[in-house]
């Protein structure tokens, strides 16, 4: 499920100028014929009818792009190689190829997904391979649930290889050299003992400091997720991915896995990435100073030499139904940190609270009553 390649098996790779052609029998088995998919564990195809495994040749590390180049230039999946899928439910989209069909959205769990005539859209040139394996998720989603006291016993037994679905999600990474100018107003506030006697006193007073200057940095790999389902906050609870080891895109990743489709593009990821990068630098500059009050602080900055990646990172998806409302939960598909919210259990919650009750009466009838 998930895969990347079309029926005639061709593919033309422009990002490097020459034509790649991609044939369907890397998708087979050279042994029984069957579909062949990514294995977290080996990190190379495999057949779960007869285990054949077969290795694929793939760059180690993926290349930065220059943003200036990006801007309406991005390599795109072709009309007939891949389609977009959309949940009619909860309003998800993957991509898969032309010839598969999702059966079931991973964010919400319901069949009511059809095929829509959006095109694919812009095409990752880095991933981050899932190197956990479904079964693993499961284990660690287990694991996880079982320190949710509250949560029902219902949706501890419910988390199986059938309610988790590995899922690229697409964000992007920005490079940026930053020159910076600030000025502001900061004070410090201190206290002094006036008087004598009677009239002694203490008072509160602020030293005021006027303070500017350049500031010059580096950031790297700034992540920024470029969905909205699994968004920033998110993304940020599962994190860290190793950004800076991506693999360069190759379709044989995508084997047996859903794509997640973006919903926001570069710019707009770009938008927030200069946002995210504006606040270190208020926060490093003025972790040089001694304050605890600002009067104000501005600070104008300049971006250089601005390269990004557009990256898919592993993640599988799990799903729970609880009185009709959908609960996800996140499972990094690099390192096996779970983060998601669950529902509550009312006989729980309510046994917690008759049990702290019946403690409080206790401790009033020893204390007041005996």
């Amino acid at each position: 499920m998930g895969s990347f390649i079309d029926e005639q098996g061709a593919e033309i790779d422009v990002s490097r100028g020459e034509g790649k052609k991609t044939d369907t029998e890397t998708a087979k088995c050279p042994g029984c014929g069957s579909n062949m998919v990514f294995d977290a564990e080996s990190q190379c195809l495999l057949c779960h009818h007869c285990g054949t495994k077969k290795e694929f040749v793939t760059d180690a590390v993926a290349e930065e792009r220059s943003l200036s180049d990006a801007f309406g230039k991005g390599d795109c999946w072709r009309e007939e190689e891949a389609a977009v899928f959309s949940c009619d439910n909860c309003g998800a989209k993957v991509v898969l190829s032309r010839g598969e069909t999702a059966k079931i959205c991973p964010f919400c769990g319901t069949a009511h997904v059809r095929k829509s005539e959006e095109l694919a859209g812009l095409k990752p040139n880095a991933l981050i391979p899932f190197s956990i394996s479904g079964d693993e998720a499961v284990d660690f989603s287990k694991k996880w649930a079982k320190r949710r006291f509250y949560a029902p016993r219902k949706f501890k037994k419910k988390i199986d290889t059938d309610s988790v679905k590995g899922v690229y999600t697409p964000c992007f990474t920005f490079d940026s050299y930053t020159s910076s100018v600030y000025s502001g107003r900061i004070g410090q506030t201190h206290t002094r003992v006036r008087g004598s006697g009677k009239n002694r006193r203490v008072e509160t007073y602020v030293v005021w400091q006027n303070i500017s200057g350049s500031y010059f940095d580096a950031f790297d790999d700034v992540l920024v997720t470029a969905g909205t389902k699994l968004d920033q906050k998110k993304l940020t609870k599962i994190m860290p991915y190793g950004t800076d080891k991506g693999r360069v895109y190759e379709e044989e990743f995508l084997l047996g896995f859903m794509a997640y489709h973006y919903d926001r593009d570069i710019t707009e990821c770009w938008g927030n990435a200069k946002s995210m990068i504006d606040k270190e630098i208020e926060r490093r500059i003025l972790s040089r100073y001694t304050y605890d009050r600002i009067a104000y602080f501005n600070v104008s900055t300049r971006h250089d030499r601005v390269t990004y990646k557009y990256i898919m990172l592993p993640v599988y998806v799990g799903n729970y139904n609880y009185n009709k409302k959908v609960y996800n939960y996140y499972v990094n598909g690099e390192t096996g940190k779970v983060w998601g919210k669950t529902p509550l259990s009312v006989f729980k919650i309510a046994g917690t609270v008759i049990l702290g009750l019946g403690i409080l009466a206790a401790l009033i009838w020893i204390f007041f009553g005996g």
